[in-house]
């Protein structure tokens, strides 16, 4: 949505949120207190009502209050669209609200906002609170059928996932794997798990975490330092390990690509089909599929992979996925 309340915004700023939440608060009862420049008021609690969601989404009392005051201007379509910004930030699909299109949203829809807060609370905490052997299971299940290439919603599962890598990291690298598969340019999280990589001795998968942290923000140059980590190590770690060549790297891209996908069955990394053997022109197919259905980190794993292996004509489809993701309004 073009006016999405937040779509800029990737790291939320709390202190900013409630300076905006308190302005629409005071602005709102300048309304209920005269009716003097009613309208002008309430418009004003509409800005800071937006700027307050914009600044930090993760504050469920700032959507509450959005949602109150397009409710009070009889904004029904202005009250869908919060309802789809929120689903968005929650990885959920947005055209599931198409399910209520004879609801009355000034009747249901702050209820409706209400009930989906309360089921998926943004507060990271709460997952704390939730978690035990089947809340793991059915969340391994969940999150491959999440949405998760809003910035905001890779930030918030970012968080809750924090939550699960002390309780279970086998779990918790999974599961980041497919965070990262959608926004792929977020370098300090590459870097985070390539350093748990590092600690665990898994060092193909650290050094692939450190090359792409490496590609996508170059000037920290974390895959040359943890080379020369290696070179320096007395362990003899070194000598049993070598950097991997250009087709582990294609290998890994490759399992990216399938992860990237917005809905993906839940599968091992042993189940990826890591057969490299497509012709150019369905690839070119497969890549114009991809930007076309707006599966824009598949297409940029998949061009990654194929310009690594020499396929200069998918340099074109690389530029367009890294635009489309970075874009703002994506």
């Amino acid at each position: 949505m073009a006016n999405s309340s937040g779509t800029d915004l990737q790291h939320p700023r709390r202190s900013l949120g409630n300076r905006h939440r308190s302005q629409a608060e005071k602005f709102l009862s300048l309304v209920d207190s005269s009716s003097q420049n009613a309208k002008q008021n309430l418009n004003w609690a509409e800005q800071s009502a937006r700027q307050a969601v914009l600044h930090d989404f993760t504050h469920e009392e700032n959507w509450r209050l959005l949602a109150r005051i397009k409710q009070r201007i009889g904004d029904e379509d202005g009250l869908r669209a919060v309802l789809e910004d929120l689903f968005s930030v929650l990885g959920r699909d947005p055209e599931l609200l198409s399910q209520l299109d004879n609801v009355d949203m000034l009747e249901h829809g702050f209820q409706l906002l209400s009930a989906t807060l309360a089921a998926d609370p943004l507060e990271p905490d709460y997952w704390e609170n939730m978690i035990n052997d089947e809340f793991l299971v059915e969340l391994k299940e969940r999150f491959f059928q999440l949405d998760l290439s809003d910035p905001r919603a890779n930030v918030l599962f970012g968080r809750r996932l924090e939550r699960i890598r002390k309780l279970d990291e086998d779990l918790f690298i999974i599961l980041v794997r497919r965070l990262l598969a959608h926004r792929p340019f977020n370098h300090e999280a590459w870097v985070e798990l390539g350093k748990l990589h590092e600690s665990r001795k898994e060092y193909d998968d650290a050094w692939h975490c450190y090359d792409q942290a490496q590609i996508h923000f170059p000037q920290l140059s974390p895959r040359d330092k943890f080379r020369d980590r290696m070179e320096k190590r007395l362990d003899g770690d070194y000598q049993k390990w070598r950097a991997p060549n250009d087709d582990g790297r294609m290998t890994f891209l490759k399992k990216m690509e399938k992860l990237a996908m917005k809905v993906t069955p839940t599968e091992n990394d042993d189940d990826v089909d890591l057969i490299i053997e497509v012709e150019v022109s369905e690839n070119e197919a497969k890549l114009e599929e991809f930007i076309q259905n707006e599966e824009y980190s598949a297409a940029f794993f998949l061009a990654r992979r194929l310009v690594t292996s020499g396929e200069k004509w998918a340099e074109e489809f690389l530029i367009i996925a890294q635009e489309r993701l970075n874009s703002p309004t994506k």
